[in-house]
């Protein structure tokens, strides 16, 4: 096995066990047997808990903000509305939330488990800053005022928590009609300040 297949297969391992689990619940050793690679093997690609934790965390970012987009962008349709594709945010996260195994964010569990690592904060801040700036230029292109963009990213953020602590994707439904409601006060006060 070359080494981006072994490193695949550790990752999609890791991934798997630290966010069902936990990550310091998880040992290496629960890695080498859950992704099939030898243990010499896994040091070999990851030097430490800690390298494989943070490329679990990068991984997970790009993977769970593509998605994200993915969806946002075929949720525009033929006309491409900016509405449409600013609420269907909170589309995707409903149907997150409604996966198997769902545990909230991966990026602040683990961030609660281990806040005091740089690495892991450095992360979990980047993810948050990125899924911000996404959120900022959906309300943008949807007219809404500048501020707009950070509180339709607290309604989200808000949502993942809630729905993660109370097992309902009921919170997802609620923060895109909380947001609707918000984007319409955002683009009136927007467009009345621009006359």
């Amino acid at each position: 096995m070359d080494d981006e297949a072994a490193r695949t297969r550790v990752l999609d391992a890791a991934e798997e066990l630290f966010y069902g689990r936990g990550v310091q619940a998880v040992g290496m050793d629960a890695v080498r047997s859950a992704s099939g690679v030898t243990l010499r093997r896994l040091y070999q690609l990851f030097p430490s808990k800690a390298t494989l934790v943070e490329a679990y965390l990068l991984r997970r970012d790009a993977r769970w903000r593509g998605a994200l987009a993915a969806y946002v962008d075929g949720a525009g349709g033929v006309d491409g509305s900016p509405d449409v594709r600013l609420l269907a945010v909170f589309d995707w996260l409903e149907r997150w939330f409604e996966e198997p195994g769902f545990r909230g964010c991966a990026f602040v569990n683990s961030f609660g488990e281990l806040g005091t690592s740089p690495d892991v904060a450095r992360a979990a801040r980047a993810h948050k800053e990125a899924f911000r700036r996404q959120i900022d230029d959906l309300a943008a292109e949807a007219g809404a005022a500048p501020a707009a963009g950070a509180q339709l990213a607290l309604l989200a953020e808000g949502a993942i928590t809630t729905a993660a602590l109370t097992g309902s994707s009921a919170p997802a439904r609620e923060a895109r009609e909380a947001a609707r409601l918000l984007l319409a006060v955002h683009r009136s006060a927007h467009t009345g300040a621009e006359r």
